[in-house]
């Protein structure tokens, strides 16, 4: 009966895993091959991609829109159709940046990193990227390295600050967190926070969320009263949270929904809608 009971047991976990492993696109030698988060954090002023991209010059006034779009999952080129993200923005002046909110690729391969290059080059305006588990999986942290560098960064422009964090390893870190609570004391004007990794656990099947709660309550804290909304992505589904006077929003992801959230800023305050691609 005992042995009975213990591979039933033993059954039902393994199959709990492979449901898991399945619902959530996850790649398990590859989750075990991810880079450790502090060695990717010595990279925060390395910013080849978004210099050369133009995020540099980025400067925002009172009026603006920005696009966010999290998990593209871009596989041997495909893109899903992330390209036509251009021919918004050309019809949309008010466009001034894009963020896509990590997973940008499938298995982080030197290939799809360069096809969102590509595209990138097409927005015309700057495009930040937030890294994701699938593009760490593997070690390919050295290909993001070379080809985008910083995972972890801030962005003053004008009066607005955008933080892009790292939660690729499903955990900020307290160096991260100590950084992000030093920075956000200093800004004025509106605040926006990029992630992967959602704050938010729905349920059993959510895999690889932030489930540590003394990380969560600080990162609460910390944006309570100074950021007007954090952006996540990571769970393929949309969920909407709010505390200390900031709105939580969850974004589904892009290779299946072909969604995308646009998001304005006026003097009146800050809104969001999500569209169809």
């Amino acid at each position: 009966m005992v042995k009975y009971l213990s591979n039933t047991i033993l059954f039902l976990v393994i199959a709990g895993i492979f449901c898991l492993l399945n619902c959530c696109n996850v790649d398990l030698l590859g989750f075990f091959s991810a880079n450790d988060l502090d060695e990717r954090l010595k990279e925060r002023n390395n910013f080849k991609f978004i210099n050369e991209n133009g995020g540099a010059a980025l400067t925002l006034y009172s009026d603006y829109s920005f696009i966010v779009l999290a998990d593209p999952h871009i596989e041997n080129g495909n893109a899903w159709g992330l390209e036509r993200l251009s021919d918004v923005i050309k019809a949309n002046t008010d466009i001034k940046f894009v963020v896509i909110l990590g997973d940008i690729t499938q298995y982080g391969s030197e290939k799809d990193i360069n096809t969102f290059i590509k595209i990138a080059e097409l927005l015309t305006v700057p495009c930040y990227p937030v890294i994701g588990n699938h593009d760490v999986y593997f070690d390919n942290w050295s290909i993001w390295k070379e080809k985008i560098g910083s995972t972890s960064y801030k962005i003053n422009a004008g009066n607005t600050t955008l933080f892009i964090i790292d939660s690729a390893n499903s955990f900020f870190g307290q160096t991260q967190l100590d950084w992000l609570e030093r920075e956000i004391k200093s800004t004025s004007g509106h605040v926006f926070v990029f992630t992967h990794s959602s704050l938010f656990v729905t349920g059993p099947a959510d895999m690889q969320q932030i489930t540590d709660t003394k990380e969560r309550a600080r990162i609460v804290s910390i944006l309570r009263n100074k950021c007007d909304i954090m952006f996540m992505g990571h769970l393929h589904k949309r969920l909407y949270n709010e505390a200390g006077n900031v709105k939580y929003v969850t974004v589904e992801d892009f290779k299946s929904a072909k969604t995308y959230c646009l998001v304005s800023v006026t003097s009146t305050g800050v809104t969001y809608n999500f569209k169809n691609l």
